[in-house]
């Protein structure tokens, strides 16, 4: 069995460098595994859209309809869709890590931007690494 190191957060970047960071990306799609007792939906997503703004509710359904067709997701459950408060850290890995800050404390002590967040629990194939490995990871998607 391959030992995956724990990602260690070197820096939490500030607003005017995340902004900087997020410069022609349109999204970043992040997978980590769901609790044990989501068999149906092993694997947690949440979709970082690249907008300060709310999407309209009538474009909710088709936005996340398109990511779920996109990357084969199924079986999706506890879905969130909204502007939600998100930090970036500096890990060791290539593109910096995001983070949905929940906790009002963390939204208090960690720098973020508002970033509209589609959060849920889900399957995919392309995703056996996730399942398989339980491994999170994250992918930039550029404009």
């Amino acid at each position: 069995m391959q030992k995956h190191e724990a990602l260690e957060t070197k820096h939490y970047f500030t607003p005017d460098e995340i902004q900087a960071k997020l410069a022609g990306v349109e999204y970043i799609i992040m997978a980590a595994p769901s609790p044990d007792h989501f068999k149906e939906t092993p694997i947690h997503f949440t979709i970082f859209l690249n907008t300060h703004e709310a999407l309209p509710e009538e474009i909710k359904g088709a936005v996340f309809e398109k990511f779920c067709e996109q990357y084969n997701i199924i079986n999706t459950a506890h879905v969130m869709s909204a502007l939600q408060a998100v930090a970036f850290a500096e890990t060791r890995q290539e593109t910096p890590m995001p983070m949905h800050l929940v906790k009002p404390e963390d939204q208090r002590t960690i720098p973020h931007v508002p970033l509209h967040v589609i959060d849920f629990l889900g399957d995919s194939s392309d995703f056996e690494q996730t399942k398989r490995d339980s491994l999170t990871g994250w992918s930039y998607s550029y404009n």
